[in-house]
């Protein structure tokens, strides 16, 4: 049970952060025999300038690919699930090449990311993955050339604001730090709401379960304090929101239709306490608001 709830976080978390940039799938099934891709990703448009709030994740996710997620170091026969799911996909995009009449180039195929608190060096060894430090970094391990695949050890990637993303999704220590940088974020960071909520989540999910071990018992008290600032934050942010509808509204009734001018007002204006903002608008002429308030 407490594996789902990790499982769940793990699938719920990257749909999150990856779907602003294309197409997620959590799960999404193969044919053949009943199975399921953890997360299939497929980028709005692929590019070689992946997003920079994201990290390494983001890179990652710059062309398709299949993320596969582990709570527990994943094993020989994991990885080998894993590439069948991968070698069923490609069998899908030959296919949908063949129908079209289309050459399938290897580039186009998609890559399979297997996410995975440590791997040892003998398993490392046996798959022939191995590290691009030049392009990469420590802490990812790519199989030969054709297979299109990467094994990411968790545990062995730096600790930097690159790595952060995947860090969260490793387990004991490396976890808490990255808990611990995330709560450290400026609420601007346009994902640290998020990753907040989904902290919470899984918080619940483990406080439902039986027979938690005591790296459990501690992520939970970890995050304990996540849930009231996820709340305080999420209300600001409601707030905020609402005031910026509320001037905006103000602006129109009294003005007409908001142009390029007046729109520049409305964020410093919602600001403002509410009671100083309505004086204001409805006190002040246009020039006057435009002199006091364009940034």
């Amino acid at each position: 049970m407490t594996r789902f709830a990790h499982d769940q976080f793990a699938k719920e978390y990257l749909e999150e952060l990856l779907a602003p940039l294309g197409e997620v799938k959590a799960p999404r099934r193969v044919a053949g025999e009943v199975r399921e891709i953890d997360v299939w990703f497929a980028p709005n448009t692929p590019t070689n300038s992946p997003p920079k709030a994201l990290g390494l994740l983001g890179r990652l996710a710059a062309t398709p690919a299949l993320f596969e997620p582990f709570r527990n170091a994943a094993t020989i026969i994991d990885i080998f699930n894993c590439l069948l799911k991968l070698l069923i996909v490609w069998g899908e995009f030959q296919r949908e090449a063949n129908r079209n009449k289309q050459q399938l180039l290897q580039e186009s195929l998609p890559r399979l990311w297997i996410l995975s608190p440590t791997a040892s060096p003998s398993l490392l060894k046996g798959f022939g993955a191995k590290i691009d430090l030049d392009n990469w970094g420590e802490g990812i391990y790519f199989l030969p050339e054709y297979f299109r695949t990467a094994i990411v050890a968790i545990h062995k990637l730096p600790r930097t604001k690159d790595t952060l993303w995947l860090r969260l999704l490793g387990r004991g220590r490396v976890q808490e730090e990255a808990i611990d940088e995330i709560k450290a974020l400026p609420p601007t960071n346009p994902i640290r709401l998020n990753a907040l909520k989904l902290l919470t989540n899984l918080k619940a999910n483990l406080q439902t379960t039986q027979q938690l071990d005591d790296e459990e018992q501690n992520l939970i008290m970890k995050l304990s304090p996540l849930y009231l600032q996820w709340r305080e934050e999420a209300l600001r942010e409601g707030e905020q929101k609402g005031m910026h509808l509320m001037v905006e509204s103000m602006l129109e009734v009294k003005f007409g239709a908001i142009d390029e001018e007046l729109s520049q007002i409305v964020e410093p204006l919602s600001l403002l306490p509410a009671k100083e903002s309505t004086q204001l608008i409805w006190q002040l002429s246009r020039e006057e608001l435009l002199a006091q308030f364009r940034i």
